[in-house]
């Protein structure tokens, strides 16, 4: 199992009530293995949400604040970690007052709105030599990262193509009630700050860090809310000739979530699903086809003890990867308290999220522009 015999680290949220669209997650998945424990917090700025949060959490009523710069006044020396949740566009200047004030930081995915905003907090966490994680939480998932270190072995051979979708239905269905912050287009879409940032961190992450040198982008408008951007699309050429083509967006009815990632080798292809996120499809070109999970002979990386809370044939899902996320933080976090400097290469900070933004603004001006960009 996965357990650590370690005192958990301290860790303050700010954001993340019960009623907000991750909190609740990370509450479960930052305590899963024992690495975390959170001991503070401003969850809301509504006083009842943040009370009721803070119980269910089991927060004392003397470490629940009512403002973040109030918790980052009274917390110095007492936590490990705060873990910034708060909707995107507010990340940046949190991250940057915590990370002046010491705190090591962990913050919900896209770090910021625009690339700008992440070089400037790029800076601060170079200023202060201080730590900043990003929850990229679906290359948690074990078979994906069996697929990466597929890639990165040759057992695909030479990569050609990526194809990669992350398909949702929530602008469309019936009732549909998104924050009020995701109905607010940047120069990035928001739809781009919710799903697209997690496309560029898979394909970064699948093929050992390929840049994008040349890209078209195509955005599109389909759902409830009129001028708001709910579908991007992009096809993409990478270092080492790779070409990848990608979907992102929220108007594709029966999908809840539909991430698919399709990797072909001039040797082999892989598929993986995240609505079967045990299995990863494969073929080669002796014609072989096959279906390998966390107990099959060739997975080497899901087999291993820490991905397999329970034996094969008991899923892992959602709640898993992003455990295992926080497992790797928690060892870069300790190793950074004792003041060394052990990273891991599974967590990922200010660099890549600056690249996945600048990324996506090249996509919405190339898209605006009609014509390919170079980056």
């Amino acid at each position: 199992m996965t357990f650590t015999p370690q005192e958990p680290l301290r860790i303050a949220f700010i954001g993340g009530a019960l009623n907000s669209a991750v909190g609740f997650m990370h509450f479960n998945a930052s305590r899963l293995d024992g690495h975390f424990r959170v001991e503070a917090g401003c969850f809301s700025r509504d006083s009842s949400q943040n009370e009721h949060s803070a119980r269910v959490y089991g927060v004392t009523p003397e470490r629940v604040y009512r403002s973040w710069r109030e918790l980052l006044g009274a917390e110095a020396g007492s936590i490990d970690a705060v873990v910034i949740l708060t909707p995107t566009p507010n990340h940046t200047e949190i991250v940057i007052e915590a990370i002046d004030a010491g705190f090591p930081v962990i913050c919900e995915k896209a770090l910021a709105v625009s690339s700008t905003d992440c070089l400037a907090i790029e800076e601060a966490v170079e200023r202060k030599r201080g730590y900043l994680a990003v929850t990229y939480n679906y290359s948690g998932y074990p078979m994906v990262r069996e697929l990466q270190q597929m890639i990165r072995e040759g057992r695909l051979g030479k990569i050609q193509q990526i194809q990669i979708e992350m398909p949702q239905e929530g602008f469309l269905r019936l009732g549909a009630n998104p924050q009020d912050w995701r109905r607010v287009d940047h120069a990035v879409p928001t739809v781009s700050l919710d799903l697209g940032i997690h496309v560029h961190h898979l394909v970064d992450f699948l093929t050992g860090g390929c840049k994008p040198r040349r890209l078209v982008g195509d955005q599109s408008s389909y759902g409830q809310f009129g001028g708001l951007i709910d579908n991007v699309y992009c096809l993409a050429h990478y270092e080492d000739d790779i070409r990848v083509n990608a979907w992102w967006g929220k108007t594709a009815l029966g999908l809840r979530n539909g991430l698919r990632i399709r990797a072909f080798g001039d040797s082999a292809s892989a598929e993986w699903f995240q609505m079967e996120p045990e299995n990863l499809n494969w073929a080669d070109n002796d014609g072989r086809h096959c279906v390998l999970d966390r107990a099959s002979g060739e997975a080497k990386t899901a087999q291993q003890l820490r991905y397999n809370r329970f034996k094969a044939g008991h899923p892992s899902g959602f709640i898993e990867a992003f455990a295992n996320l926080y497992a790797d933080i928690a060892g870069e976090l300790r190793s950074f308290r004792e003041g060394g400097n052990v990273r891991s290469e599974f967590v990922f900070g200010a660099s890549q999220s600056r690249e996945g933004l600048h990324f996506l603004e090249k996509i919405s001006e190339s898209a605006r522009q009609m014509e390919w960009l170079n980056l």
